[in-house]
């Protein structure tokens, strides 16, 4: 069991650093919780290759600094979508 958790942070790692994606987009790729994900990521993949760690840390530290931008831009086109579906001509 140790070597596939090991085997699965090498691959999170991997695939962060080649999508740049967030722990929420790896964890559904790959079908695990985001807990796991950032475990696996933050330490085990730090005692099982440190280059690799070093390289994700950065994306996830750009990643965690544009949150409050991507969360703005969801909510708003979620108000933009309300208010075209509650235009007189939709209704």
């Amino acid at each position: 069991m140790k070597g596939i958790v090991e085997e699965r942070a090498a691959m999170l790692g991997e695939y962060i650093i080649e999508s740049k994606a967030t722990v929420r987009t790896a964890a559904r790729k790959f079908g695990i919780s985001k807990s796991t994900v950032h475990k696996d990521v933050s330490q085990r993949l730090k005692s099982i290759n440190p280059t690799l760690y070093k390289e994700v840390r950065e994306i996830l530290e750009t990643n965690k600094s544009e949150r409050h931008i991507r969360g703005g831009i969801a909510t708003r086109e979620k108000y933009l979508l309300k208010r075209e579906c509650f235009k007189p001509e939709n209704r």
